[in-house]
């Protein structure tokens, strides 16, 4: 199996500027559950897309997209953490390719980001998300979807995108200037711009799909209502692309359901857009 379903001589090792992890894990989602069904679902679509992007003019393919295979540890939350965050530190090793994991709920980030946070300790990781995932646990655990991103909140530069569901323990981890909240995007022409101000040097994006709003990724674990559109994500990560040294992106929360498709079809072109700015702005920078 290729990612795609591309050429071999397109997704070796060797010939690869991407690796792409997968986390089939769903340990501790608390309402909607499926999301170890995700990278599956994700695979299944990315086959069934067109491989040329349009607004780029490339087939980010031909730069080669190894698939390095997938964590099945999932005996507890903090297994599985340490069990990606050990197959992180091991695929790093591979200097100079693009790291991306696909999920998978949200905790299955913390040991990725825990990893690029070593190497990288000015790293900046933009969120973009329903929900700030800020809890220090969460029943009985810190490797809880629900606290995917609070140790990066703690010892890295975390920005936080779209953000439209918290709890009140959680507001004493937000800080304002790093926090874009869905309601204020909303009213907001200049977003993007002040994002962009927060984000610099070296990257890592976790993008959990509920970010985006119901209306066109409804299969995710908790579709909040009022979420992020299409173009100016793309219009958002593009930039980011462009001005910063991205060292690794994530995807998570693609739920399986009734209807998966359309939430399933935005994940896989999600990631190949991503693929396409990154080489387009001539991948690692640094």
């Amino acid at each position: 199996m290729t990612y795609a379903g591309i050429p071999e001589e397109n997704a070796t090792l060797e010939n690869s500027k991407v690796m792409l992890l997968s986390v089939p894990y769903d340990g501790t989602s608390t309402w909607g559950k499926g999301a170890d069904k995700g990278p599956e679902l994700f695979l299944d679509a990315s086959e069934n897309m067109e491989l040329y992007d349009i607004e780029t003019g490339t087939e980010p393919y031909l730069e080669g997209v190894w698939f390095a295979g997938e964590v099945a540890e999932n005996s507890s939350p903090e297994a599985m953490t340490d069990a990606v965050y050990r197959k992180t530190k091991e695929l790093m090793q591979h200097d100079g390719k693009l790291f991306t994991l696909f999920g998978g709920e949200h905790s299955v980030s913390i040991g990725s980001i825990r990893a690029f946070g070593e190497k990288y300790p000015d790293l900046t990781v933009l969120q973009l998300d329903a929900h700030t995932d800020l809890r220090p646990e969460f029943h009985g655990s810190a490797c809880n979807h629900a606290c995917a991103v609070f140790e990066a909140s703690q010892k890295l530069n975390l920005v936080q995108v779209g953000i439209r569901s918290c709890d009140i323990e959680e507001m004493q981890f937000v800080k304002p200037e790093n926090m874009f909240w869905a309601h204020d995007i909303a009213k907001d022409a200049n977003w993007i711009d002040r994002v962009l101000e927060r984000v610099s040097g070296n990257v890592y994006i976790t993008i959990d799909l509920d970010a985006f709003d119901p209306a066109i990724a409804p299969s995710t674990g908790t579709p909040e209502p009022g979420g992020l559109q299409w173009y100016p994500v793309l219009k958002l990560l593009r930039k980011v692309f462009e001005k910063c040294n991205v060292v690794a992106f994530d995807i998570v929360e693609l739920m399986d359901s009734a209807m998966p498709k359309p939430t399933a079809f935005l994940a896989a072109k999600l990631y190949y857009k991503m693929l396409a700015y990154y080489h387009k702005a001539g991948g690692r920078k640094l």
